[in-house]
């Protein structure tokens, strides 16, 4: 089987952002293979917000003369493989569908699998798990080939670790579990030590990220568990 880590950078954040670069990765399951990452940027028209352009450094002048996203997108799209994957996958697909193929989000995946890292971005776990990644490819963090020649590597850990293919999809497609707090007065705790007051509060908000309120909802569940 094989898996293609997709990355983009966009001119900033959904829902008004566009695609500006695309990358792709491919990973056999069955060798455990890290094919070749491949990128192209794609020129929508559009301006960049300076915080994007901080990040991945692309400007519009660096897009003058790249094509129009739809030629990229079928550029990603040939040769075989059998399920997309990405780092935050719902970033993506907030920008592209991927057809009838199914979806791995690796980030979902490594929340499960690797609970106790100290933080589940793509570099991070590449440091924490010792990746074996070609630094002059991996080191160009924030660009889209480089960032899904990092994730590819990171399937192969997942694989590795005992994860399979279907149970990330199958992970991928429902709320994950958060090892600590990413935001406010609580921030970098774990979720165990959060108090049960500011749990319900979470709960209760109608705008709050889904795996964040599943979490919160999980950890008062335990509570009122051992309560009774």
């Amino acid at each position: 089987m094989i898996i293609r880590l997709l990355d983009f950078e966009t001119t900033g954040l959904p829902p008004k952002a566009q695609v500006i670069e695309v990358g792709i990765c491919d990973v056999d399951t069955e060798t455990r293979k890290v094919g070749e990452p491949f990128s192209m940027l794609c020129n929508p028209k559009a301006v960049i917000d300076p915080a994007a352009k901080a990040g991945h450094h692309i400007t519009e002048a660096d897009l003058a003369d790249a094509p129009p996203l739809d030629i990229a997108f079928r550029k990603m799209q040939e040769g075989n493989f059998d399920v997309w994957a990405a780092h935050n996958a719902p970033f993506e697909r907030e920008f592209f569908k991927g057809g009838d193929k199914p979806w791995i989000c690796t980030l979902k995946a490594a929340r499960q699998v690797f609970p106790e890292a100290p933080g589940h971005s793509n570099q991070v776990l590449r440091y924490y798990l010792g990746l074996p990644v070609i630094r002059e490819i991996a080191d160009l963090a924030h660009r889209a080939g480089p960032d899904a020649y990092v994730t590819a590597h990171l399937i192969v850990a997942l694989l590795d670790a005992g994860a399979t293919v279907e149970q990330m999809i199958n992970w991928t497609g429902g709320p994950s579990l958060l090892p600590t707090v990413q935001f406010g007065k609580h921030r970098g705790k774990k979720w165990e030590q959060v108090p049960y007051e500011y749990l319900t509060w979470i709960e209760g908000q109608a705008n709050m990220d889904p795996d964040v309120k599943h979490t919160a909802k999980h950890h008062i569940n335990l509570r009122r568990g051992r309560a009774h």
